[in-house]
Parts: C-alpha cells; sequence; structure tokens
C-alpha cells in the first residue's frame, strides 16, 4: 500500500477517530516501555544525541521531533490539526496511564509477559497509526515523513517507515544510544504493523478513499 485510506465523515467523527488513534499509540507506548526490552529506535537516537551534545533526553526528543517536522513541511508534507494533537495528546496519555499502579507494576511481570507486550504494543501503534493518520487532520512528525518518503520514492508505506525507523536506530547506536531486543523487533515489526492496519481499515465501511496528505 502507497496511500493510506481516509475515514469516511465530518469534522467530528474523524476528530473522534484522530483522538482514539492517538490513545492506542500512547498505549503502544506504555506497553513498549514496560516490556524493558529496549527502547524504541527514535528513542534510541534521542538518548545517543543527549548523550553527544548534552541536552537532556526530553529537550533531544523536542529537537528531533521539530528537525523531522521541518523536513516533513519542506518535502510538502501536510501539517494540520492531527500534528498539532499528536505532539499535546500522546505524552498526556502516556503520563495518565503510568499513574496506574497496575500498569506500573507490568515491568515486574516474568520475560514471557514483557514479549507479549511488545506484540500487543506493535498491535496498538498499527491501529492506532491508522485511525489518527486516516482521519486526514495531519499526521505527526514522523509519520508525515514516513507519508512524504513512501510518496516520493515510490515505495510501500510499510517499507518508508521501516527504513526510516532502522535509520533512526543506526545513527543513534552510532552516537552511543543502547538499544535491545525489542528496539530491533519495534524497528522491523512496526512498518509491517501500520500498514496491515491501514489495509484492514480499508476493507471496512468505515474508509472512504486516498488521504489527500501524501504528496504526488
Amino acid at each position: 500500500m502507497r496511500a493510506p485510506p481516509v475515514i469516511r465523515g465530518g469534522f467530528r467523527p474523524r476528530l473522534a477517530f484522530l483522538v482514539l488513534g492517538l490513545f492506542l499509540c500512547s498505549v503502544g507506548i506504555v506497553f513498549f516501555l514496560e516490556s524493558e526490552l529496549g527502547l524504541p529506535p527514535w528513542d534510541v537516537l534521542h538518548q545517543g544525541l543527549a548523550e553527544q551534545t548534552g541536552l537532556s533526553f526530553g529537550v533531544a526528543n523536542l529537537v528531533v521531533s521539530v528537525l523531522v517536522l521541518v523536513l516533513a513541511w519542506r518535502l510538502r508534507a501536510r501539517i494540520g490539526l492531527g500534528t498539532l494533537l499528536n505532539a499535546v495528546l500522546i505524552g498526556t496519555f502516556v503520563i495518565v496511564l503510568m499513574s496506574f499502579d497496575a500498569v506500573d507494576a507490568l515491568s515486574d511481570e516474568g520475560l514471557g509477559v514483557r514479549v507479549g507486550l511488545i506484540a500487543l504494543a506493535l498491535a496498538c501503534f498499527g491501529a492506532g497509526s491508522a485511525f489518527y493518520i486516516c482521519a486526514s487532520m495531519g499526521a505527526g512528525p514522523r509519520d508525515s515523513l514516513m507519508l512524504v518518503a513512501s510518496a516520493r520514492l515510490g515505495v510501500r508505506i510499510g517499507v518508508a517507515r521501516t527504513g526510516l525507523e532502522v535509520a533512526a536506530l543506526v545513527a543513534g547506536f552510532a552516537l552511543g544510544g543502547t538499544a535491545g531486543v525489542g528496539t530491533l523487533v519495534f524497528a522491523l515489526g512496526i512498518g509491517p504493523a501500520v500498514e496491515a492496519s491501514f489495509w484492514l481499515l480499508e476493507r471496512t465501511p468505515l474508509a472512504g478513499g486516498a488521504v489527500a496528505s501524501a504528496p504526488a
């Protein structure tokens, strides 16, 4: 698939699916963090950049996000309400979810459970990405770059996402970031998970057409 579908309906139903998608992405982040099997590739990059520059992890995250967003915008990605809500809501949802003792205790579970969390995290990321991107209100910085790369290079969305994740992982590792088995699983699995979710959504009554955020 080289262009995600668009969710049918007016502003309110699409906004609802956008928020639902961002919430699912937040659940994926929390499951991934609680697995304690390695940072996601972009966080490896943030960690490596922080190590080399003396910036805090949070500031390095912000710097990378801004640079990726500017690059995606220069490549004519659509920047919209979804882009802003991505920046605001995902972090907020993660903070709320992590405040629950039952969620915080997941990291104390056995290896089998924590491996299962990685699988659930990929599923949540895939479904969440499909809902919020296909609401067609603008994607987050990294997802905007994914859509632009897919359109301009003429490759499948899953290939573009995997390529970006691997590039971020290699750059982060070279800068001194640390990675684990979960990092590699995420890097190789997130692209297919997102593309599969687009494929499934396209075959439901929710889907309406081709998204406008991917440039011709």
